[in-house]
């Protein structure tokens, strides 16, 4: 998709880029739409736990079918669909008896395309979901489950898209964004195709308003801070601390892994991110 520059008419307008997208501009389906409360950074005794959220515009949440469990039935897309709450678009699908649901929009998929979700061999196109056992090799693929029925968790970002490597035994390897390698079972599920609106990243924001609608709050450096404030504060004129990057508490910001440990998830592992092999 193409990245549009319009006139600029403010002075926030000559930095803004943003994507040229034919979308519905009908309100979402009611009755796949729900209200969910933002935390704003808070957590169950209303304590700021995640700094610098807040405000921003309201959104009413999608239901997406990360499942696709109806299988062999053909589903039209009847509308491609924007989703505040996500950087990719939605596809809205109706089935035969009426029924309607949303699934993430594949980078191909236009308005009166047909998708089905199967377990036997279907029309090899973008939309359809298969089992990965029933997938050629050298396939790119999204929404791919980690474990078979408890719906797509992997590649669901806007351009998002992993490779099938293998499939050896009950497990199949797939190839992920970072360079990754990992083990998930045979039998579980992805989308044929990559997630849509791949020029999501080339857009910018124009003005510090946008983050404001997003729920981003200003942020201060903690250099600029008074020493009781933060431990980079303080300084005789213009200084940039001297120490170490940290938290306002002491925690060292740099220099050690965040991820949460799982054992579930790490031993499926066969090469990580930075290309070195789990022994």
């Amino acid at each position: 998709m193409p990245i549009l520059q319009q006139k600029p008419v403010t002075p926030s307008g000559r930095f803004f880029l943003k994507n040229k997208v034919d979308l519905d501009t009908k309100r979402p389906e009611r009755s796949l739409t729900k209200g969910v409360h933002r935390k704003k950074g808070r957590n169950a005794y209303g304590r700021i736990t995640s700094r610098r959220r807040g405000g921003g515009h309201k959104r009413l949440y999608r239901q997406i079918d990360f499942r696709r469990q109806r299988l062999n039935d053909e589903a039209k897309v009847i509308a491609l669909e924007y989703d505040p709450n996500r950087t990719a678009h939605l596809a809205l699908l109706e089935y035969a008896d009426g029924e309607k649901t949303y699934i993430l929009a594949p980078s191909t998929v236009v308005v009166g395309d047909v998708l089905v979700s199967s377990n036997e061999k279907v029309d090899f196109k973008p939309g359809n979901a298969l089992p990965l056992n029933l997938i050629p090799l050298g396939t790119r693929v999204h929404c791919v489950e980690m474990l078979p029925g408890a719906g797509a968790k992997l590649a669901r970002s806007a351009g998002c898209e992993v490779r099938l490597i293998s499939v050896d035994g009950n497990h199949a390897s797939l190839k992920m964004p970072s360079g990754e390698i990992r083990l998930v079972k045979e039998v579980c599920r992805a989308t044929i195709g990559s997630v849509g609106n791949s020029s999501h990243q080339k857009a910018t924001i124009g003005k510090a308003g946008r983050n404001r609608w997003k729920g981003r709050r200003p942020r201060v450096r903690g250099v600029a801070m008074n020493p009781v404030d933060h431990p980079m504060g303080g300084g005789e004129g213009r200084t940039s601390g001297g120490g170490h990057p940290s938290s306002p508490w002491g925690q060292l910001s740099k220099g050690f892994p965040t991820r949460k440990k799982s054992k579930l998830s790490n031993s499926q592992i066969l090469v990580r991110r930075n290309g070195r092999r789990v022994k």
